[in-house]
């Protein structure tokens, strides 16, 4: 992780995603707006050509407004959140839930409240990675020192809410296009991936992986988001407790709890 990442060590796909090799890291340019008005319309969010969005989850949905999130979750929101659903794109800002100070992370009070706060998915990479306007994804390498101290320092973990996310599927669909599997839970209608986030200029977070399940695997992946289980005690362990026991929550979702269409 100490090495300067050169174009060599970087694939590309004409999305403008970008794989960092060195540091496990998944860059993804903000779409255009042409582009986006034309994904939401079909409700899909990326070129379909691009091979690099093979290993990472680029598109979810929370279909649910903020005040239902909040109250699931057993957080504050905001009277005026204006979240009323919809699909989550690189780039966007998306409803998280953090236990930290509302703003900059630093030790907690006691009896701190869970807030639910907009934040952009894709955080700002290392300036080694020698990408600029892209923001990371997910995160692969948890023990990367560009992630192990925001992860240690349970301010900085978040939950993630959703409903549902997308995956690329094997082979093609009738029209001969790449098959698009949206995963949902049968035991949570609404969940919550394991998040972390980063109080840059633009506060903004990614999303923590894990091996992929068999369902996962039976559409090729070779990992998936880490979906917390839905258990209270596991939301608040993610978010407040030691490092050492809130990584044991990141694994592989039940695949008899998967849903595929």
């Amino acid at each position: 992780a100490g090495k300067q990442c050169v174009k060599s060590e970087q694939q590309r796909g004409p999305c403008g995603l970008v794989e960092c090799v060195d540091h496990g890291l998944f860059l993804s340019g903000i779409l255009p707006e042409q582009g986006m008005d034309k994904a939401q319309a079909s409700g899909i969010a990326l070129d379909q050509t691009c091979a690099i969005s093979d290993a990472m989850t680029m598109l979810y949905r929370l279909d649910a407004r903020a005040a239902a999130i909040a109250a699931h979750f057993g957080a504050r929101a905001a009277a005026d959140d204006p979240w009323a659903g919809g699909h989550i794109a690189p780039g966007h800002f998306a409803p998280v839930i953090t236990s930290g100070r509302e703003f900059v992370a630093g030790p907690r009070g006691d009896g701190q409240p869970r807030r639910m706060v907009p934040r952009q998915w894709g955080v700002p990479p290392p300036a080694s990675a020698g990408e600029t306007g892209r923001g990371v994804l997910t995160v692969r390498n948890r023990e990367s020192p560009f992630w192990i101290g925001k992860l240690r320092n349970s301010e900085f973990r978040c939950l993630v809410p959703a409903t549902s996310f997308m995956e690329w599927g094997k082979g093609t669909d009738r029209e001969g296009r790449r098959r698009q599997c949206r995963f949902s839970l049968s035991d949570q209608p609404l969940f919550a991936f394991a998040g972390v986030w980063v109080d840059s200029e633009v506060p903004s977070f990614a999303l923590l992986t894990c091996e992929a399940n068999a369902a996962l695997r039976h559409e090729g992946r070779e990992a998936m988001p880490a979906i917390l289980p839905p258990s209270p005690g596991a939301w608040q362990q993610w978010l407040t407790g030691e490092w050492n026991r809130a990584q044991d929550l990141l694994a592989p979702y039940s695949s008899s709890l998967i849903q595929v269409s």
